[in-house]
């Protein structure tokens, strides 16, 4: 079976594809690539999947690649009152570094690295993007935003700030610990998530010494002018 585009197909496996029957048709449909998802489920979970592609592997005399795309830094909000307050759009909402339960005016943000860079006329984007604000004014402690993209703002969902450059690096312990397990399993491809700069490349190279390819995700714009 020969594949000669080049553009590859590439398939994400989770709880409703990681049998070997679904893997197995996956590939004959033109999968090229299998991506495990550090974000959720195990080791045990990954290394089972992992092996069935192998074995797929050896059974149809073709090499199949396998991607271990890492979580990366999460930033969040903090708990909401009763779980969840609703945004309306046009309103006035505050962020900030108090550990008190969200209200419908204000959230918790424990990031002090997110108040460190933001600045006014910057975009928040909160749970995927699902919610978009404003940055109005911004300090040390808080950040008074206009909501642009209502919606209900749940526990703990996350915070991306796409305009500006933040003041953490791109691997977490976690990370470190979830990219040893992927090298000892024979990965071909590892992803690196809220790449910023050309640095964070460079330590995941070190850290990975040739055992494994490196794909950056271009998620923030400040790494298009790096």
């Amino acid at each position: 079976m020969r594949r000669d585009r080049s553009t590859k197909i590439l398939a994400t496996l989770g709880p409703a594809s990681s049998t070997a029957e679904v893997i197995g048709g996956l590939f004959d449909a033109g999968a090229d690539v299998f991506r495990l998802n550090f974000s959720h489920g195990d080791h045990a979970g990954h290394a089972e999947r992992l092996k069935i592609i192998r074995a797929i592997e050896a059974e149809r005399g073709r090499p199949i690649g396998v991607l271990a795309d890492l979580q990366g830094p999460k930033i969040r909000v903090g708990r909401m009152t009763n779980g969840e307050v609703e945004l309306k759009p046009g309103a006035t909402y505050r962020f900030d570094r108090s550990e008190e339960p969200g209200t419908v005016t204000r959230a918790p943000l424990p990031h002090p690295e997110v108040f460190e860079a933001l600045e006014a006329g910057m975009t928040l984007l909160v749970d995927d993007g699902r919610l978009r604000l404003k940055v109005l004014t911004a300090g040390a402690e808080d950040a008074v935003c206009e909501v642009e993209t209502g919606g209900m703002l749940r526990d703990r969902k996350g915070v991306n700030v796409p305009d500006a450059m933040l003041t953490v690096g791109p691997m977490t312990a976690k990370d470190r610990s979830d990219l040893q397990f992927a090298l000892d399993q024979g990965v071909d491809w590892v992803a690196l998530s809220f790449v910023q700069r050309p640095e964070d490349i460079a330590e995941a190279r070190r850290l990975i010494a040739g055992r494994a390819s490196v794909l950056a995700k271009i998620e923030k714009p400040a790494a298009l002018g790096r």
